[in-house]
């Protein structure tokens, strides 16, 4: 079971959200938090799979919660959702740790794959986020200096797989497209983190926006 702890200043959302999950046979909600102050209180208790975390809230935003939920315990997992798809939120929610980012409009379904993709250890972002993020580093323009040096500790197969990986696809995506085994994606995505000192897929998504190697049509 995926054990899930939904963060939203608004009962009828967490209430929504609560009763879609728990229909579903593999995910389990575990408890509720009305802000970000009280969502990283219950984190270090309830130790849930995945956190579903709003933006705004009052007390503690959602990012600020990140930040702390993630400098605490690096292995946690925050699902960001949100009804704001601008870049800033986007930008820096993914800056702050989390896992991934969906639209509040998402399906139960889009969600509840969400929550699967997020505890999988897997990036998740939504088609739209993922175009603004492309557009939004292109119009900077130039690419942030320590990004762009150390991509040379990259192998030509590496940075392959990392553009792969900034677009969104899976493990299984990225096989397929490269026509290689599975298990040697993940042998390439393992050797990236450690090679560029990230912790997850997203973090990678966002070094290669900011490297430049991801851009618009690319």
């Amino acid at each position: 079971m995926i054990r899930v702890l939904i963060v939203d200043d608004q009962v009828m959302v967490r209430e929504g959200f609560s009763v879609l999950l728990n229909a579903m046979p593999d995910i389990e909600v575990v408890g509720e938090a009305v802000d970000g102050r009280q969502a990283v209180s219950k984190v270090a208790v309830l130790k849930p799979d995945v956190v579903l975390m709003d933006i705004r809230m009052p007390e503690m935003n959602g990012l600020e919660a990140t930040r702390e939920i993630v400098a605490a315990n690096a292995d946690a997992k925050v699902l960001v959702l949100t009804t704001f798809d601008l870049d800033e939120y986007v930008y820096q929610a993914l800056r702050a740790g989390a896992s991934g980012f969906l639209l509040k409009d998402a399906s139960a379904g889009q969600l509840a794959e969400g929550v699967r993709i997020v505890a999988s250890g897997e990036a998740l972002l939504a088609p739209t986020v993922t175009k603004r993020l492309i557009s939004e580093f292109s119009r900077l323009g130039t690419p942030r200096a320590p990004a762009q040096e150390r991509i040379a500790d990259l192998t030509e197969r590496e940075t392959e797989v990392l553009v792969l990986v900034a677009q969104g696809l899976s493990n299984g995506e990225i096989a397929e497209h490269l026509v290689v085994a599975e298990s040697t994606v993940k042998t390439h995505v393992s050797r990236i983190l450690v090679k560029l000192g990230l912790r997850d897929r997203t973090q990678a998504a966002v070094f290669a926006y900011e490297a430049r190697l991801v851009t618009p049509g690319g």
